[in-house]
């Protein structure tokens, strides 16, 4: 993964950026809950999160974000998952945060896992959209990516994008921009509501449920005492034509087609019961 500064892409990726590569879980995260059910091991070079009837269990980045892509493969809970969720997010703090949400619900062994996406604003969501896979997600490891940038947020499973969240401040619709983000993972049990909407409760025999994660890259504009490694918003890192011109080529126009199409379960922009008086306007 990382830039595609040459030769062909689904996109042009921020080839200017400042490139935060991946060294080791070590070095790029803390294990911030669950006692020891959080590991590293091979090295730094691969992480498990698991959740037992105690306790899940949860990391985050050491580094805070403001742009850039992020990489993360992961293989989530095999067999009956059913009511856990594994939550791979970015956001900032505070009751006005940001968030840019992958959460995958757990599922009855030979049921599909739900891919839950969300976009928070100044502490607003309500912006989902949910997916099927097109592969089983607990049987190899999968990349999993978030294209953070001033116009737009992509959503991208194996480098194919199935989601995108273009900036609408002209109309009115916030978007995250100002805040710096960190990365967050996390192994919950959420049978009030996850599979089926609660119908399906976990079942603790399985336990413990464990996911895992390795090859994570960061290439991206990381946030220190308040000031980003790529310079200011007007400096030539974000005005050049990679930060201005990279909207999807067709053929990742086509993959995004292909999956929304196919694979999509839920829209929130087309839940007329939820709203009543018309679609939020990013919709439109």
């Amino acid at each position: 993964m990382g830039l595609f500064c040459n030769g062909f892409s689904l996109f042009v990726v921020l080839c200017s950026m400042a490139v935060a590569a991946s060294g080791s879980f070590y070095q790029d995260f803390d294990l911030t809950w669950g006692d020891r059910r959080a590991k590293i091991f091979n090295g730094g070079q691969l992480l498990s999160l698991s959740l037992d009837k105690v306790s899940g269990s949860g990391f985050q980045s050491k580094k805070e974000y403001l742009f850039g892509r992020i990489d993360m493969q992961l293989k989530l809970v095999a067999g009956n998952s059913a009511g856990t969720v594994t939550a791979y997010y970015l956001s900032s703090q505070g009751p006005a945060h940001d968030e840019i949400d992958f959460e995958f619900l757990g599922n009855l062994s030979g049921d599909p896992y739900i891919l839950h996406t969300n976009v928070f604003t100044q502490g607003k969501g309500n912006r989902e959209q949910q997916f099927y896979l097109w592969f089983d997600p607990t049987r190899n490891f999968h990349t999993y990516s978030i294209i953070w940038k001033p116009q737009h947020i992509i959503f991208l499973v194996d480098n194919i994008p199935i989601r995108v969240f273009k900036n609408a401040e002209s109309i009115g619709v916030p978007f995250p921009k100002s805040q710096p983000m960190r990365i967050y993972s996390s192994l919950w049990n959420a049978d009030d509501w996850a599979t089926r909407g609660g119908l399906v409760k976990t079942d603790w025999t399985k336990a413990p449920f464990t996911a895992y994660y390795r090859n994570f890259r960061a290439s991206a504009c990381t946030w220190s005492y308040g000031a980003s490694s790529c310079g200011s918003q007007s400096s030539s890192a974000f005005s050049d034509g990679a930060w201005t011109t990279s909207e999807l080529d067709a053929p990742g126009r086509r993959r995004l087609r292909w999956v929304q199409k196919y694979f999509m379960i839920y829209n929130y922009c087309t839940d007329l019961k939820r709203f009543p008086q018309g679609p939020p306007p990013e919709c439109k």
